[in-house]
């Protein structure tokens, strides 16, 4: 299964998020440290969910981080775009 198809399942069950939009930006980052040539090394997630109501910034970034679990160590670089539904 495709990184991508991954991070979308893991945040679908884990959030049940109102929007997701999951980016590949690991082209933008070819030849630099952390690109491991697999083209799936760079990502920027942006998602609105309730699971965020009331909740810092660290303490989302820290609930997707452990919703991926066991695919952090294949991400290089994870930028997050985190917020409640308003």
């Amino acid at each position: 299964m495709r990184m991508q198809a991954i991070i979308e399942a893991r945040l679908n069950d884990a959030f049940a998020p109102d929007r997701l939009e999951v980016v590949n930006e690991s082209a933008k980052h070819g030849g630099h440290a952390g690109d491991d040539g697999s083209g799936e090394s760079h990502w920027h997630v942006a998602m609105a969910s309730n699971a965020f109501a009331g909740k810092s910034r660290l303490a989302r970034h820290r609930l997707v981080h452990a919703a991926l679990g066991d695919v952090m160590p294949r991400i290089h670089a994870l930028s997050l775009d985190l917020a409640a539904p308003s």
